[in-house]
């Protein structure tokens, strides 16, 4: 499959999409929507949006009610990043999905050394510097994000975040079940 097929829509899953070239993070550790809202550069609006629409979902724990706290793991938020950055060059959200697919489709196994190109209208997937070259040298390479580099931003923006266990009660929620009780 190559980056220029485009894929119907479909629900995002982080599972198949990042398993090397990332440091060995615990599955069971997340982080609030707040902090992976402000470690991915996006609004805690955008982050309630994208999650209620399939685009990024958070693996670790999501919303189960009024109260409740989604955690985000890291490759969550290596997402949530990846997809602010496309929106900010001005990729739709629907082309955004497409790119997503498509990563996951490959089986990409070593995002380190991944670039996704754009021409403005789509999103290609380039592993190989001879790849980003050709897509250049035909004039439809406006500009490329290198994973690795956003892969590293997120690693260092986290190391001051605490991290949460899923099974910890949200203080919210422990309180209105106090009044309720």
């Amino acid at each position: 499959m190559t980056a220029h097929d485009a894929l119907g829509e479909q629900k995002f899953s982080t599972e198949l999409l990042f398993t090397d070239g990332l440091p060995e993070m615990d599955d069971e550790v997340g982080y609030r929507g707040a902090q992976a809202a402000r470690a991915a550069g996006i609004t805690y609006r955008q982050l309630d949006y994208w999650a209620r629409t399939e685009l990024v979902e958070p693996t670790v724990r999501g919303a189960s009610g009024s109260g409740s706290q989604r955690l985000y793991g890291f490759r969550d938020i290596l997402v949530l990043k990846l997809v602010k950055r496309l929106l900010d060059t001005g990729i739709s959200l629907q082309q955004i999905r497409i790119a997503v697919d498509q990563l996951r489709a490959a089986g990409i196994r070593d995002l380190a050394g991944t670039t996704l190109m754009s021409d403005g209208a789509s999103v290609y997937l380039c592993t190989s510097n001879d790849e980003v070259i050709d897509l250049v040298s035909r004039g439809q390479g406006v500009f490329g994000i290198a994973v690795g580099k956003v892969l590293r931003e997120v690693e260092t923006t986290l190391v001051d975040f605490e991290a949460q266990q899923p099974e910890q009660v949200d203080e919210l929620a422990a309180r209105r079940a106090a009044r309720s009780a």
